[in-house]
């Protein structure tokens, strides 16, 4: 078992590393393969002149039927590498510089002017249209003017809407304003865009919008209206701008820069050594796992066997030495609950066998007593006659108290002693209390006097109450000389009312004041009937006081007397 329970706590921690391991040198190694193929663009490094120059070659032609003479130059300044110009469909344009090997599925970048790679082009615009392609505008973005100070564009969309709604409408003269000729281009193209962008508008049911030079809406509609949904019409501007410039610039192709085989030369795989380095590090770091997982579980383990051990032992019957508790944690907080338990368990055990041997010799007395008068009887030794009977009643009666007694104290260990609690006037439970003691006190020449507040009460069972009472007067009776005296008080202290047995005896020494509520113990070792009972009366005192929630207290002085303290709630 415990060989099981290491093997165990090994093997799923070996798993969970394995696993942990496994998972990250397939993760580790997919991200580099997605990271380098993503970055392809940045990889060139020396190719990247190439994708450059054949971007400005888009951005300058209307077409790739010239492109031969850019690719031979490239081609030249990089004889190492294959250039291989393609259409989107991959019809061929230019290869040159390889040997006619079959190319790459995948396209080291796509060249179009009007969608740039922005890792390639980092200064690249938002809507990724190269800058220098103009069109039809012959200004560029950064010259325009910003604002229309000639009207020149209100006018030119007011004879735009009033062409649409008034048949034979003149339009008016809107440059009768002398405008440089490549401003007046611009605000044609402008206007131009415009049809284009409300078009595309109009099909995801939105109003037309006025733009300004920047290709975004003006700040004041002539309608009057708000600008509808800028991200619509943001997209609505960007289809149209490559819908309006499509014509100027030369189709998107597929670019490929290899090896003059084929080969890409920005492709990534892992080859055989750092497959091989990667299972080397993996298996480095699985036995730096396992020794450390071994090291910790070998030390998680030894104390846990400890206990083990120990419990094994006990469960036989063994006596249960003292585990040694290591460190704070949770298993040392176990050890130490271990040999509390254990401590425990020892202090129960020999309290049974004390109590074993205590109703033993608590029993044995009366049962002798009656035998022999009964021996006595049968022999014809003593006579059966009243004194007989009698004797023979009251050494009955002491065995029947005993029983009786146990039988309460084994009712409230167990929590099935049942109180009828009521609200008891305590002047009243007192005098009846000194009425039934006072013959005896008056025998042994003892004042008893009992006394409390009127109308004061308690919620308590009667019986039990006068039981509690009349076993703490009953100690006192047998300890207190002639002439002493005994006193019952009662009064409220806060939520309780406190009974007070107070007498002038001989007193409890302080070694013998803690143990006077424990069972079968007495202060006169001899164990005498003369000066004793049977050792229980003043544990079910505590038990019955408990039961109520109150307490059971004793304070004395020893040759002056002792105090016995009673609290039960109101």
């Amino acid at each position: 078992m415990r060989r099981s329970i290491f093997v165990r706590i090994l093997a799923v921690t070996v798993l969970v590393a394995m696993c942990s391991i496994a998972a990250t040198a397939w993760i580790a190694a997919q991200i580099t393969r997605t990271t380098l193929q993503q970055e392809q663009g940045r990889e060139l490094a020396a190719d990247n002149n190439i994708y450059t120059s054949l971007l400005t070659y888009a951005v300058t032609h209307k077409d790739w039927s010239e492109v031969r003479y850019v690719v031979n130059g490239l081609i030249d300044q990089h004889p190492n590498r294959r250039i291989a110009l393609l259409t989107k469909d991959r019809k061929p344009i230019v290869d040159f510089g390889g040997d006619g090997a079959p190319l790459p599925a995948t396209a080291s970048a796509e060249v179009d002017a009007l969608a740039v790679n922005p890792l390639l082009v980092p200064d690249a615009p938002a809507d990724r249209i190269d800058k220098r392609v103009l069109g039809p505008f012959r200004t560029p973005i950064n010259d325009r003017v910003r604002e229309d100070n000639t009207d020149t564009l209100t006018c030119l969309r007011f004879n735009k809407t009033q062409a649409k709604i008034t048949p034979g409408f003149e339009p008016k003269d809107c440059f009768s304003v002398r405008l440089p000729t490549d401003t007046a281009a611009d605000f044609q193209a402008l206007m131009a865009l415009e049809d284009l962008v409300n078009v595309c508008l109009a099909r995801r049911n939105l109003p037309p919008v006025e733009l300004n030079l920047h290709y975004t809406p003006a700040r004041s509609q002539s309608s009057g209206r708000p600008i509808p949904d800028e991200p619509t019409v943001a997209a609505c501007v960007k289809s149209s701008r490559q819908e309006q410039l499509a014509p100027y610039v030369a189709p998107a192709a597929l670019l490929f820069v290899t090896s003059p085989t084929g080969t890409p030369t920005t492709s990534f795989d892992l080859s055989s050594g750092n497959w091989g380095w990667i299972a080397g590090v993996a298996a480095a770091i699985l036995l730096v796992v396992v020794a450390v997982t071994a090291t910790v579980c070998i030390r998680l383990v030894r104390p846990l066997q400890a206990l083990t051990s120990a419990a094994h032992r006990m469960a036989a019957g063994d006596a249960t030495p003292h585990v040694p508790v290591r460190g704070r944690d949770e298993i040392s907080q176990l050890t130490t609950a271990f040999n509390t338990m254990t401590e425990n368990r020892e202090r129960l055990e020999q309290s049974r066998k004390v109590m074993v041997s205590d109703i033993a010799h608590e029993l044995r007395t009366p049962l002798s007593n009656i035998r022999g008068w009964l021996e006595a009887a049968q022999d014809g030794i003593s006579e059966r006659d009243p004194a007989l009977i009698a004797l023979l009643l009251k050494e009955s009666l002491m065995l029947q108290r005993i029983v009786d007694d146990l039988q309460d104290l084994a009712a409230a260990d167990a929590g099935k002693l049942h109180l009828h609690q009521e609200q008891i006037l305590v002047t009243p439970a007192l005098q009846q209390l000194r009425a039934t003691y006072l013959p005896r006190a008056a025998q042994g020449e003892i004042t008893l006097s009992a006394s409390a507040p009127e109308n004061l009460t308690v919620n308590a069972d009667p019986v039990r109450l006068r039981q509690m009472l009349g076993n703490l007067v009953t100690n006192a009776l047998r300890h207190v000389p002639p002439g002493g005296s005994i006193t019952v008080t009662a009064e409220q202290d806060g939520p309780d009312v406190v009974f007070k047995v107070v007498d002038t005896g001989t007193g409890i020494s302080p070694q013998d004041l803690p143990h006077v509520f424990d069972r079968f113990w007495r202060a006169e070792k001899s164990r005498s009937r003369q000066t004793g009972g049977s050792g229980l009366g003043l544990a079910i005192v505590r038990k019955l006081a408990e039961t109520h929630g109150g307490t059971a207290q004793a304070t004395s002085v020893l040759g002056q007397g002792s105090t016995f303290t009673l609290r039960i709630p109101v």
